[in-house]
């Protein structure tokens, strides 16, 4: 019975998002393993990249009046002051934000989270084209869906999904006047991306740009909190 405990504690679910596809490279690689053994292999391995793309590990979300989390899984590439999205513009303005980027590759945890907890006010799809998500220019130019969560304080807090090269389907899982509570699933970008969070002007970062982020669990900012970023030690 421990050894059942441990192997199930061990097995990463796999979001439903994701059972068709690796069901496709499955059925896939038995039809191309009827003319040559090495493309089934082939296509079992890309069935189990796929697995692995759409795993969904449990995460344990700190918890804490004015805390940002990270709502991707990823490296921090951006840390600026820009304004949010024109579609975004009505419920957040149009003056420069705080804006901290998480940039997800291939090989990271694709499904998003909220970033703090709230009532989501707005949900705007934009289709756009699939350059570079790294690039800040895909910003403006790549297929985006954007949110606008309003706090329990009345602070209001941007989460916008990117497509990038890869990715080709922005997939969400919540609705407009539906209340999160941060951590919680809100949508998934399917094979490569990025995701931006915008927080009022001045907040005080406590990530800095090429640190790992884990959706879910590490912590952005603190909305009460402004000021330079928190000093960093590089080594």
């Amino acid at each position: 019975m421990a050894l059942l405990d441990t192997v199930r504690r061990s097995i990463v679910p796999i979001h439903r998002e994701g059972w068709r596809f690796i069901a496709m490279f499955v059925i896939a690689s038995f039809i191309v393993g009827i003319l040559s053994d090495a493309l089934f292999w082939i296509g079992i391995v890309l069935a189990a990249w796929c697995a692995y793309f759409f795993r969904d590990p449990a995460r344990v979300t700190p918890l804490g009046e004015g805390l940002v989390v990270s709502p991707a899984d990823g490296r921090v590439s951006a840390i600026m002051e820009v304004k949010p999205p024109k579609e975004l513009a009505a419920e957040l303005g149009d003056q420069p934000l705080t804006r901290i980027s998480v940039f997800m590759n291939v090989f990271d945890v694709h499904v998003n989270r909220a970033p703090v907890t709230g009532r989501i006010t707005r949900i705007a799809y934009k289709p756009g084209l699939f350059l570079n998500a790294e690039l800040d220019k895909a910003s403006e130019d790549n297929e985006r869906n954007g949110f606008v969560i309003d706090t329990v304080t009345g602070v209001r807090v941007g989460a916008v999904q990117i497509a990038g090269l890869v990715a080709r389907r922005i997939v969400t899982f919540v609705n407009e006047q539906e209340p999160v509570t941060v951590g919680d699933r809100i949508g998934l970008i399917r094979f490569g991306s990025r995701v931006d969070v915008f927080l009022p002007r001045g907040t005080r970062p406590r990530v800095a740009v090429g640190q790992r982020a884990i959706a879910g669990e590490t912590i952005l900012a603190n909305l009460s909190e402004t000021g330079p970023a928190h000093p960093v030690r590089v080594s």
